[in-house]
């Protein structure tokens, strides 16, 4: 579904990321690991469409992702209704005056009957447990309940790949439960699963493997989850990337 074949990208004179080999099949989920700065958001972006390779080659579903489909509005709209992204700071994707105007948002854009619309709209209140939320104004939530409802605005697009980049940073136990949980009814739902952090205790239990990056902007290895109980150690450093 997603693959990268020696991927890079520069910002201006700084390395983005570098000799980046990824293959991720439908209904997967993984994770990507390691520092600050390392890479992580900016695989992201690139599979989502944010951003092109300037080197190696991107492919989604068998289609190559770059720069010309990207300027190609018709076409990367196309990739935008597959691939949801839910970003690391919430106040920037929350721009409605409402928590229901915002999960209604990006479904009204496909233009589907506004029956349907409310129908997608209270499914995800309700699974996201925020329907006491949906008259409330989104900035004037606190940081679990913003992380709520901005993963609401990518799943009532219903899309085929979920990003989120690091999900859990900054959320008390009780928001990191209710969103773990989603993402379990997800990946049960056969949705393709993409997750950054850096703790490997908050994602163990979700994903069948890992892509670790290093400090020099490339994936050091490959973790899969059956290799997990092997690496005790290994998993204590993780813990502190």
């Amino acid at each position: 579904m997603i693959h990268i074949e020696n991927g890079k990208y520069i910002y201006e004179n700084q390395i983005g990321m570098e000799h980046i080999n990824l293959d991720i099949k439908k209904g997967e989920s993984v994770s990507v690991m390691g520092p600050n700065g390392a890479g992580k958001s900016t695989l992201l972006k690139i599979i989502v469409g944010l951003f092109a390779l300037i080197e190696g080659k991107y492919t989604f579903d068998g289609e190559e992702i770059n720069k010309a489909y990207i300027k190609d509005l018709k076409r990367v709209s196309n990739l935008y209704r597959k691939i949801g992204f839910v970003f690391q700071n919430s106040d920037v994707q929350l721009f409605n005056f409402s928590v229901y105007e915002e999960l209604a948002f990006g479904v009204r854009q496909l233009g589907l009957p506004e029956t349907e619309v409310e129908r997608r709209v209270e499914d995800c209140l309700k699974l996201l447990q925020i329907e006491h939320l949906k008259n409330r104004v989104p900035y004037q939530l606190s940081g679990g309940e913003k992380k709520l409802v901005a993963i609401g605005s990518v799943l009532t697009m219903n899309p085929e790949v979920i990003i989120l980049d690091e999900p859990f940073n900054g959320l008390s136990p009780r928001y990191v439960e209710i969103i773990k949980n989603v993402l379990y009814s997800l990946k049960k739902g056969g949705k393709t699963i993409i997750i950054t952090s850096h703790h490997f205790n908050q994602v163990s239990d979700l994903v069948d493997s890992l892509y670790l990056f290093g400090e020099e902007h490339t994936i050091k290895k490959k973790i899969e989850k059956h290799e997990w109980d092997n690496l005790p150690t290994f998993m204590e450093f993780l813990d502190n990337v």
